[in-house]
Order: C-alpha cells, then sequence, then structure tokens
C-alpha cells in the first residue's frame, strides 16, 4: 500500500466495521479530487480487489470484497503517468530507479513508464518510490473482515520478524489479543513452523551433501531469493532445497489440524502476497498483510497495544525458528540442528549467505563459477533479512536487535527438543526423523521447482 493513501484506508476499514461503508464510499467518489475512475481504482486496490468504475460502483466493490477469489495482479499501475517525472543521473524515473530487476521500461509513444509482467518478481519496492501514487499493491484486509463478519475461523500467522515492529513493550501475549479484538480466532507465531523446516532441512542437507562438490540451497522464506533462482539463476536450481517456506508451511498444518480454518499471513513483505498465490502454494495462505497496513488496521480501530493486558499462550517455538526474522538466522537455525541429528555431518557443514539483492547475485553468481567455499547457501532479498523489509515499521537493525532478544529467550533451543513439535509432528503422522523421508508424509512441506 502507498503510503499516502493510508487515511483513505483507515476511513474505509472504519466505514466496514460501523456498518456504513456505502455511505461513505459514495461521499468519498463524490467529494475525492482524482477522476471517477482513478479515485475507484485507488480504492478497489485498497479493497483488495480489482473492479472498474461504473455506475453500479457500490454494488460491484461490495459484491468483489464478499466473493473474493484469487488473482493475480498485485501491482498495478492505475494510469499512465500525468507529468514528467525526474529522472537520475543514469535516466532512469523514480520507479525504474527503484526496481532491482529492470521490470519497469519506458514507453515513448504513451510517455509513460509500465510494468513487464514477465520480469517483475513483485518485490514492491516501486510501490512507495511513485510519489503521485500512482504504483498500488492490493491491501486484503476489507475480505479478510468480510470473513471475521461471517463468524469464520480466521487465524493470524506472524512472521518472526514481528518481534519490537510495535513497540518494545508489546508483547507476543500483547499481540495476540489485539488479533482477537480485530475479530480474529487466534494467532499463532510462524516461528513454529519455520522449526518444522529447520528439521527438514537438517535432514536435506544430509541426504544432499555428500562430497566437497556438493551444494545445498535453501528455500529459506523470501520469494525473491527462489525468484531470483527460478528465472535467472536456472542452472542452480537442482540444488534448491525442495521445501516450502515457513509460511506456507504454517497454514498448511493450521488446515491439516482444522480444515475450515481461514489463514491471513502478516509479515514486513509485498512479495509474500504474491507468493500465496502461486499456482502450486494457494492452497495454503488465504490472505497476507504487512506491518504497516496492520499499523494502520490498529489505528483505525483504536486498538493500543500498549495498554492491552495481553492473552498469554505456551512457548511453542524455539530459538532458531525466531532467527528466521533475520539474515544469518537460518543457517543458524540448520546448523544447530544438523549438529544434533547428524554430527559427522556437521564437521561439513559450511554456511554463506546475502542480505539484498545485489548481495545475493554475486552469491549466486559464485555459486555459479563454483569459486564458493561454502555447501549451504541462504539469501534473502532485503538488507538484514525479514526485518528490513520494505513493509518493516522500525529501522533494521532495531528490528535485529528485537528479534535476537526475543529468539535468545525461547526456552527452546532446538527444535528436536520441542515436545509440542513432537506432538503436532504425530497428529501429521510424522513420528520419527525417518519419517522426513517419506515423500507422502512430508508432502505438505515440499513443492516441485
Amino acid at each position: 500500500m502507498n503510503n499516502k493513501y493510508n487515511d483513505l484506508f483507515e476511513e474505509l476499514i472504519k466505514a466496514y466495521y460501523d456498518d456504513n461503508f456505502d455511505e461513505t464510499l459514495s461521499r468519498i467518489m463524490v467529494c475525492h479530487e482524482k477522476s471517477p475512475q482513478e479515485t475507484l481504482a485507488i480504492i478497489s486496490s485498497l479493497c483488495g480487489v480489482n473492479i472498474k468504475f461504473d455506475n453500479n460502483y457500490v454494488y460491484n466493490l461490495k459484491k468483489a470484497i464478499t466473493e473474493y477469489t484469487i488473482h493475480h495482479r498485485l501491482i498495478q499501475k492505475i494510469k499512465d503517468c500525468s507529468h514528467s517525472c525526474p529522472q537520475d543521473e543514469n535516466g532512469k524515473f523514480s520507479c525504474q530507479a527503484s526496481c532491482p530487476f529492470d521490470a519497469i521500461l519506458y514507453n515513448k509513444n504513451e510517455k509513460s513508464t509500465y510494468i513487464d509482467s514477465e520480469r517483475c518478481l513483485n518485490c514492491g519496492l516501486c510501490v512507495d518510490s511513485c510519489k503521485d501514487g500512482l504504483i498500488l499493491d492490493n491491501v486484503y484486509f476489507l475480505p479478510v473482515a468480510n470473513l471475521i463478519k461471517n463468524n469464520e475461523t480466521v487465524i493470524a500467522a506472524v512472521a518472526p520478524a514481528i518481534s519490537g515492529q510495535f513497540g518494545t513493550n508489546v508483547t507476543m501475549d500483547k499481540l495476540r489479543e489485539a488479533f482477537m479484538k480485530i475479530g480474529f480466532t487466534d494467532m499463532i507465531e510462524v516461528a513454529f513452523a519455520a522449526d518444522v523446516l529447520t528439521i527438514k532441512e537438517s535432514v536435506e542437507f544430509d541426504k544432499h551433501v555428500n562430497g566437497p562438490k556438493d551444494l545445498m540451497i535453501t528455500s529459506c522464506c523470501c520469494p525473491i531469493w527462489i525468484g531470483m533462482l527460478r528465472k535467472v539463476y536456472k542452472q542452480l536450481v537442482p540444488d534448491l532445497s525442495p521445501s516450502v517456506s515457513p509460511m506456507v508451511a504454517a497454514a498448511r498444518i493450521i488446515k491439516k489440524l482444522n480444515k475450515d480454518a481461514k489463514v491471513v499471513f502478516i509479515g514486513p513483505c509485498i512479495a509474500k502476497k504474491a507468493e500465496a498465490k502461486d499456482k502450486d502454494l494457494n492452497d495454503a495462505v488465504d490472505f497476507v498483510l504487512t506491518f504497516q497496513e496492520l499499523y494502520e488496521i490498529f489505528k483505525a480501530l483504536n486498538i493500543n497495544l500498549e495498554n492491552l493486558k495481553g492473552v498469554p499462550s505456551i512457548e511453542y517455538a524455539s530459538r532458531g525458528g525466531r532467527l528466521y526474522a533475520r539474515s544469518g538466522g537460518v543457517s543458524i537455525a540448520v546448523s544447530e540442528t544438523i549438529e544434533e541429528l547428524f554430527p559427522d555431518k556437521y564437521k561439513h557443514f559450511k554456511s554463506a549467505k546475502a542480505s539484498g539483492i545485489p548481495e545475493c547475485k554475486e552469491l549466486l553468481e559464485k555459486a555459479l563459477a563454483g569459486s564458493i567455499d561454502a555447501n549451504f547457501l541462504e539469501g534473502m532479498g532485503c538488507v538484514g533479512g525479514c526485518v528490513g523489509g520494505p513493509k518493516a515499521i522500525i529501522p533494521t537493525i532495531e528490528g535485529k536487535i528485537a528479534a535476537d532478544d526475543f529468539a535468545y529467550a525461547s526456552p527452546i533451543k532446538v527444535p528436536v527438543h520441542s515436545k509440542i513439535i513432537d506432538n503436532v509432528l504425530e497428529k501429521l503422522d510424522i513420528n520419527s526423523i525417518d519419517d522426513f523421508h517419506n515423500n507422502e508424509k512430508i508432502d505438505i512441506f515440499e513443492r516441485k521447482f
């Protein structure tokens, strides 16, 4: 969501919760300074849908929200550039300069930039770069609110990077209560699913790395990293672990245990919205919200997190799972688990990490050239990892400190020591480490590249 439209987003949320959405929508359409077509395009994006303006726009918008169906237009330009935007020393407009994949091109005839969907990896860096607010990513809270109003079971699955994002005194228990005040049934830490994947990645390493030239690339939690491998560095895909991300794993676990549940992932990343819609993954996460969108939701509904008492839950996520929030965390978690499960292999474990797209490209280029002194590669598209995501609220270094503090306070050090994980895995018919070699039993944790 472009920050330019925060106030409008809050107004739509209040109206939806206060049951005066029709009147509010009509007033905004009449009073907004932009054309009806552009205004509805903005509102439509803020409601997570795509509809065109006509005389029946109120009905069509509400119907689109209540009958939400998956569509793949996540990031869009709502109209051509209205005037000449300043160019940098390389002749690039601001949106072009923000794009690390050269996916924004210039049409000389139209005198406007446009997004090349074949090159775009939906990182979302262009959204805030356009000062005119012409590039938007869809915001999916209104369809979520509709589920809540219909008394559906809706689970908030929060990314490990959420630590510290809403204030130093805002604990997981307070966040859990805040989600319940919004109307969610409950909140869980995705770090728990990261723990399960840590075990799986350790087994993958034991299976995949058997000699000095063998290499394993972790699927990690970053869709940009995966996108780079699939689109640019295809030769390395055979070395890529077939594991899904913690986000997808969390949703599939929840739905395996409660088939009626809807899952909403909350994180600092726009690209997660696109990952949730991937054809081989769209059975898992129903909607994705960002930390900044959640911040606006709390504001709109007058939820003061600092003043909440909190709804406590038992400790169920390990240090390693919570460290997935920042660069290097996956490597730490997997190495500690390999040391526990496969001590002979641990002697040969050597990781290399990259954070930020330039570092990721450099690391993968070295891997292609065979000039890398490592056998386990971890990459995250944002500098610092998820804590440096484009929709994080606090500075990256503060996010890393908060994530580390929360992780190292966990009484569970490695996931294989967790009785809670054992119990959940038993419900999934995974009863031993050997079962992680059984393709049928671990199917919910895998994807094909």
